[in-house]
């Protein structure tokens, strides 16, 4: 799955250690999330997409 999630971070000025502190996931899957390599939950999609600020998964989340 692709994501939207390094861009969004990077123009909110956060780093992957914050964003995974707000998720209370590591940054190891936040590295992964960014690269393509990890699927997460819904939960965790939605929650991700809410702490960027974004309205919808859809923003953030790429499903190819």
């Amino acid at each position: 799955m692709k994501t939207k999630i390094k861009y969004i971070r990077h123009e909110l000025g956060m780093s992957q250690d914050d964003l995974a502190k707000k998720s209370n996931v590591s940054r190891q899957t936040i590295s992964a999330l960014e690269n393509g390599k990890y699927n997460p939950s819904l939960a965790l999609a939605n929650k991700i997409t809410k702490i960027l600020g974004c309205k919808h998964i859809e923003d953030v989340f790429i499903l190819d």
